[in-house]
């Protein structure tokens, strides 16, 4: 695997991580949250912006690839055009 394809595994499993901690500490929702609970939020915000910057990266990555690709394909076809 390339190296954004694991930057969002490792993301996703962290926040999938965080997130059950998080559910699984609040038992009454009508209580004030805790320090605790302060902690885990914060920490799913930052596992959810990485998540987001390794999904942007991939994304970059995969658009300019498919440009690479798109050029490739119209040079192959205009040399094939020159020489018919």
């Amino acid at each position: 695997m390339n190296k954004p394809s694991m930057n969002r595994i490792y993301a996703a499993l962290i926040a999938g991580c965080l997130s059950s901690v998080a559910l699984a500490q609040t038992t009454d929702p009508s209580a004030a949250p805790t320090h605790a609970d302060k902690k885990a939020a914060k920490a799913q915000a930052k596992a959810n912006k990485k998540s987001d910057v390794a999904q942007a990266k991939a994304d970059k990555s995969k658009t300019e690839a498919q440009t690479d690709a798109d050029k490739a394909a119209a040079d192959a076809k205009e040399k094939d055009a020159k020489k018919e």
